[in-house]
Order: C-alpha cells, then sequence, then structure tokens
C-alpha cells in the first residue's frame, strides 16, 4: 500500500503519467524517515527541510501542508502496511506538477508515501569489515541545490555501481575543487585526535539531518573540538575514525580504506547519546 496524494491505494493501482517531471527533468525532491513504535525520529527537522527545499525549487506549498497534516499521512502509511508499533523505513516524495522544461504550467505539486519494514527499532553499531575508495569519475558541484535532498542523484548510482563492481562497501565523493564532500549515502565525518571534522555546506555536502543531530551532540561534548571544514582527500589516510552518517542507518563506522585501518571508538560514544536523543527528542 502506498499513499498518493492523501489517498492509500494499493501499489498497482497508483500510477504517474509518462510527463511526469519528476521522471523527466528530476524536478522532485524526497525525505527519507525513520519511524519506530509511531513515533517519527526528528520528525520537525525534517519536516522544516522539506519546507525550505521546496521554496528554493519554487513550488508552491499547499495550505494543507502542515507538520500534523503529514505526521497523519506518514502514519495512516505504516499502519496500511502493517504495525504501527514496528520500525519502518519511509520516503516521502514530492514533484511539480506536468509541463515543459523551460515552462512547466504550475508549481503546484503531488506527492506520494512508501515505506518499508525495518528489522531493528533503535540505531545500532555495524563493526563488520567496511572499506570505501573515492570516486572520481564525476563530482559533485559545490553550492546551494547540492545540499538538497533532490532525485537528481545520478552520481551516486554510478558511485555504486563502481563500488560495487570493485569490492567496495561505499564511496567518497568530491566536489569540482577535489574537496570531499560526503559518502554516497550520507554525510562524512573524520576523527583525528581530539579534533572531529565534516565537511561544511558550501562545499555541496547534503544538508543531512542525522548530521544534524550529531553536530548538536558533539557541541555538548566538550573534550573535542568540531570543525565543519573542507576536507581534503590527503587527510583520510592520517585520521584515526571515520564514519558515515544518515537518518535510517544511524551511524556507519568505516573500518578501510587504502591501506589506512580505523578504530570506531567515538562512533561507540555517539550511538547511545544518539539513540536517547532519537527517542526523547
Amino acid at each position: 500500500m502506498i499513499n498518493f496524494n492523501g489517498t492509500i491505494l494499493e501499489k498497482q493501482q497508483a500510477t504517474i503519467s509518462v510527463s511526469n517531471r519528476g521522471l523527466n527533468y528530476g524536478d522532485a525532491i524526497f525525505e527519507t524517515l525513520r519511524v519506530s513504535a509511531g513515533k517519527i525520529y526528528f520528525w520537525e527537522d525534517h519536516y522544516f527541510r522539506l519546507m525550505a527545499s521546496m521554496r528554493i525549487l519554487r513550488m508552491e506549498i499547499p495550505m494543507n501542508f502542515t507538520q500534523e497534516y503529514l505526521e497523519k499521512q506518514v502514519l495512516a502509511t505504516i499502519e496500511a502496511n502493517g504495525s504501527i508499533t514496528a520500525a519502518y523505513r519511509v520516503k516521502i516524495l514530492v514533484w511539480r506538477q506536468q509541463g515543459g522544461l523551460y515552462s512547466p504550467t504550475t508549481n503546484e505539486i503531488k506527492f506520494s508515501i512508501t515505506c518499508s519494514d525495518l528489522q531493528n527499532p533503535f540505531y545500532l553499531l555495524h563493526q563488520d569489515h567496511y572499506e570505501v575508495e573515492l570516486f572520481k569519475d564525476h563530482y559533485i558541484t559545490s553550492g546551494l541545490l547540492s545540499t538538497l535532498k533532490t532525485n537528481n542523484k545520478i552520481i551516486n548510482v554510478l558511485g555504486s555501481i563502481y563500488a560495487k563492481e570493485n569490492g567496495y562497501d561505499n564511496c567518497l565523493l568530491l566536489n569540482e575543487k577535489k574537496q570531499i564532500v560526503e559518502a554516497l549515502n550520507g554525510n562524512l565525518f573524520l576523527v583525528k585526535g581530539d579534533t572531529i571534522k565534516t565537511p561544511p555546506l558550501k562545499d555541496g555536502c547534503l544538508k543531512g539531518i542525522m548530521r544534524k543531530q550529531l553536530l548538536t551532540i558533539l557541541a555538548d561534548m566538550h573534550d573535542y573540538d568540531v570543525e565543519e571544514v573542507s576536507i581534503s582527500p590527503f587527510e583520510l589516510q592520517k585520521a584515526d575514525e571515520m564514519f558515515v552518517t544518515n537518518v535510517v542507518g544511524g551511524i556507519q563506522s568505516i573500518t578501510k580504506y587504502r591501506k589506512k585501518q580505523y578504530t570506531n571508538t567515538i562512533a561507540k560514544e555517539l550511538l547511545g547519546k544518539l539513540n536517547v536523543k532519537a527517542r526523547l527528542g
């Protein structure tokens, strides 16, 4: 079952036009949520990021698109697919209605909500071997549009194919200035001694919800210096620890990059605090 513009439908009943702008021009944005026991983790942050992205892309925000309305639609979709007490990955997809590439007939939008089961209600620290490599075939463009969660993800798709073909678990993406931006599926944090770095938004990294949560947590951990600064590829092999973050998986420790092996001390410390924040926030 999926939610199509506020109506719960069987998947085979939900169809879109071949003229759909998201399909034809990548004129769409989305939010990926983690929901556990009927609670949407960090829902307020997700909602305001969605609204901000729609404004930047000049989409018309319907009057009924309130935080309460969308929360109700998410939970109704989950209930139609199973137990409201289970854990789910939920995707809200919003696209502009039909029109030509240079002349959309309207800024009005449509939306869909889909969900899939998650095995664990809380975030877990995965300690299996996890090796990454740089993806250098194509570059992320630094700037505002790259920070949005749009469906223009062809670089991520190509990077994931490269990773699969070469036996890597993930790849790190670069911008046109050859600075590290993020991983294929989340933001990157790098630890060296007592300093924790993550790329700044101006370098083109996604304005991640989990990135924001960890920066908030780290601000209260006075043993560490936290910096939002550009990261050179040459810093990767000098780091003590690296990890990737996203709202569905939480924290994924990187164990290897080329000949460098990494620890996961900070990731372990952050995980407990993250689960508390997710349940109580």
